[in-house]
């Protein structure tokens, strides 16, 4: 009895087990396919995931998950989630959705017009497709269709040509089985008749043509699309002008004349447009438009910063050609484009600091104390700090995307692991890419693995030092293909080594787990500090949050050192020196004078961290707040900052300034209000007069200098066509009209850049559905 009891309740716990493992795995699941909706709903996927919502259903017994579900958005139909893709074709595509014809649906759902019916052709032992036929006549005329196999041509009606009229000697092979029938009496052989045109099948589409021609001719009043009245081709033309700008150089002005464009616009009932238009009268309209606007936003903000980017030289493809952007940052948030600068090589810092002068007293006239300061990738060192101490209330930064971008460079300057890995890597790469046994082989392992065959990345011969790009990119090819590369040595090293002595050197580096160790600490750190400088491109912080962000570097270096077994003295060293080249006082002042960064106490007391300072920095924010105030001003403000750093702000205050919530996209923490900071002071502590001035000026100041991204394809052109004066004058306006778009969107990606991430996730969605079902199956 007792053995009976004990096997039941064995029996249970197997059962609970295996239920709570079920809802695991279902649960995984729904996570991958809301992650996957979330994803398309961004742009990034599928179309029908708008309308599909995956959805968890539950045993009743237990109250656990015990399947996934797909829900209809548009008549609340239920279906099995095993094959998105299928549901979306039968349910929302065949029309078995009564709500979804009624919407707009999007060209890839369209499905093609069915082919017109046809008599099949006559059987035949050769396997190429033939062409299926079918001529009617009635009422005395001609009439019929003809469909070729593969949907390519589409043709009605049809003339019958007899090949031999044209040569009798030449015997053509049947191409096409025809069946000609006749009503009224007309003209209605019923026997097959084998049609083969003069010019093969392309012959077709000129036969269309032909007949298209004939039935305008017949009836002339007939139009191909819908009726427009002027209003409505004029705003459609001014939607297409928009975003033909915005798109900067992606779309070309040339494509606009293109035979297949002027018939879409035909179809849709639309004249054709001319690029002449669209490149002067429309597209001057447009820059004058938007030009007002940002003057008019500009004027209205009591104080700004100039941001400017693209001082550094990237090769273009045409020579040594680059964009130069200067933005206006304005204390609300938004950023203004000002104007591009194009550069054919490196320029002196005297000439950046007339470009910076020239802009801001472009904007705002004699009254240049409006400018608060300056954020650039380059010249630091001479123009800023120049411009700075010629004009005392200027704060001018350097741009900490950029400061931690050469983190990198400085690491393989001075870190013997850098230098060593780099090297072997390199011998590695290079004897793989030029060696054809252990290439192929190579090559043949890969394919196994289901990995892509093909060189490694190597940079150009003299440029390794400072091109990180191409090194990084050869390092993660060494990591992904470590096991590829070892079987290839090991099955032909013994025919390698004897033609080249130099073989066995490499086939000992691949031994050599001490190198692959090191290799993948230099590759986590590389690409450690590469995440950093993305996100910092992506958030664009303000200069509140610099000493937070580099003592985050600190801590996880740290944690990089810990778990490679690498000194941190030297690692720290090449830190603590680009830090040093990149701080400015302005960082510890306004990450002190920003309520988003105070701290309470243990009485309740919300206090400014001037504990997370060093006495330097404490010193830095007295002798920062002392020159951006007037000599009269200096000791009130001074004054008032003791009475901020022991009185702190008003907890409810504080509270609601470092309210978060989280971001519906992306799923991050972010900051509810990010202008309360700057609210706070012009409000609620207004009493603070002199401080007050310095912490509205500050913190809303922007530590990077990244902004609008042109596209190659104009910075190619105007590497071509720079010497002509109207061309330049076209692509300013044009820059100018895709910038203040993009900036007004935060859009800070070039069209290149979204188009690779689309190719990159272009199966991004089927991987993680299989990897769902794969860990799901045994369920």
């Amino acid at each position: 009895m007792s053995n009976t009891a004990t096997a039941a309740a064995a029996a249970a716990v197997d059962s609970v087990s295996a239920d709570e493992l079920t809802a695991k795995a279902v649960h995984k699941r729904y996570e991958g396919l809301v992650m996957v909706r979330n994803k398309a709903i961004k742009g990034k996927g599928a179309w029908y995931w708008v309308h599909l919502e995956p959805m968890l259903a539950h045993n009743t017994d237990t109250g656990l998950p015990k399947a996934v579900k797909l829900r209809c958005s548009l008549c609340d139909a239920v279906f099995s989630a095993s094959n998105p893709s299928r549901t979306a074709s039968e349910h929302l595509k065949r029309g078995t959705c009564p709500n979804f014809n009624s919407l707009a649906q999007p060209i890839s759902s369209v499905s093609p017009s069915p082919p017109p019916q046809s008599i099949a052709p006559t059987p035949s032992n050769r396997k190429r497709s033939s062409s299926a036929v079918t001529i009617s006549a009635a009422g005395g005329g001609l009439s019929g269709s003809a469909s070729v196999s593969g949907g390519s041509y589409q043709v009605a009606p049809l003339t019958i040509v007899d090949p031999s009229r044209f040569c009798a000697e030449l015997s053509y092979p049947a191409a096409a089985t025809t069946v000609v029938t006749a009503s009224a009496g007309s003209f209605a052989p019923q026997h097959h008749h084998h049609l083969v045109l003069s010019g093969g099948k392309e012959d077709l589409g000129a036969l269309a043509m032909l007949e298209d021609s004939v039935k305008k001719l017949k009836s002339p009043k007939t139009s191909p699309g819908p009726t427009l009245n002027k209003m409505q081709i004029e705003c459609a033309f001014d939607f297409l002008a928009d975003w033909v700008y915005e798109s900067c150089g992606s779309v070309s002005f040339s494509s606009l004349e293109h035979p297949k464009f002027r018939a879409f616009l035909n179809q849709v009932g639309l004249p054709p447009v001319s690029r002449r238009e669209f490149t002067g009268s429309r597209l001057d309209i447009k820059h004058e438009e938007v030009k007002a606007e940002s003057e008019a936003r500009i004027r209205d903000a009591m104080f700004f910063q100039i941001a400017s980017d693209g001082w550094r030289i990237k090769s273009s493809g045409t020579g040594e050609q680059n964009l130069v952007n200067l933005t206006v940052n304005l204390p609300n948030g938004t950023s203004l484009y000002r104007r591009a600068v194009f550069l054919n090589g490196s320029v002196p810092s005297n000439y950046a600091e007339e470009v910076f002068w020239e802009t801001i007293t472009g904007i705002c006239g004699n009254a240049v104390q409006q400018c608060v300061g300056i954020v650039a990738d380059k010249f630091s060192g001479k123009a800023l700090r120049n411009l700075e101490n010629q004009h005392h209330w200027m704060v001018n930064l350097s741009c900490q995307f950029q400061g931690f971008s050469s983190l990198i460079k400085d690491f393989s300057k001075d870190l013997a692991l850098f230098k060593t890995v780099t090297e072997n890597s390199l011998k590695l790469a290079n004897f793989v890419n030029n060696t054809t046994q252990i290439r192929n082989s190579f090559n043949k392992y890969l394919l196994q693995e289901g990995a892509s065959a093909g060189l490694f990345h190597v940079p150009l011969h003299g440029h390794e030092s400072w091109n990180w790009d191409t090194l990084y990119a050869m390092m993660d090819d060494l990591l992904q293909s470590a096991q590829a590369l070892q079987l290839a040595f090991e099955e032909t090293y013994k025919v390698v080594s004897l033609e080249d002595p130099a073989a066995r050197e490499v086939l000992e580096i691949t031994r050599d787990l001490g190198f692959w160790n090191e290799l993948e600490a230099v590759h986590s750190l590389v690409k450690l500090i590469k995440d950093m400088a993305q996100e910092i491109e992506t958030e664009r912080p303000l200069v509140g949050q610099c000493l937070p962000l580099w003592d985050e570097l600190r801590a996880k270096v740290r944690d990089w050192c810990s778990k490679f077994n690498v000194a941190e003295g030297p690692v720290e060293k090449v830190i603590e020196r680009r830090f040093k080249k990149n701080y400015h006082p302005a960082w510890a002042a306004a990450f002190i004078l920003d309520p988003l960064y105070l701290i309470r106490d243990a009485s309740g007391k919300y206090l400014p961290p001037f504990k997370c300072l060093t006495p330097e920095q404490e010193k830095d924010v007295d002798k920062l707040i002392t020159r951006l105030v007037s000599r009269e001003e200096a000791h009130i403000a001074l004054m008032e900052l003791m009475k901020w750093r022991t009185e702190g702000l008003d907890p409810v205050y504080a509270r609601a300034v470092q309210m978060r919530e989280r971001d519906p996209i992306t799923g991050k923490m972010r900051i509810a209000n990010p202008q309360s900071s700057r609210l706070v002071w012009e409000t609620y502590l207004s009493e603070f007069k002199s401080l007050g001035k310095v912490a509205v000026r500050l913190i809303f100041l922007h530590a990077t200098s990244c902004g609008f991204k042109c596209n190659w394809s104009l910075l190619r052109w105007v590497g071509a066509h720079g010497h002509s004066r109207v061309g330049m004058d076209r692509a300013q306006k044009l820059i100018f009209i895709a910038a203040h778009s993009k900036l007004e969107r935060r859009e800070f990606a070039s069209d290149e850049e979204k188009d690779a991430e689309l190719f990159a996730l272009a199966n991004g969605e089927d991987d993680v559905l299989n990897e769902v079902l794969v860990e799901t199956s045994s369920v």
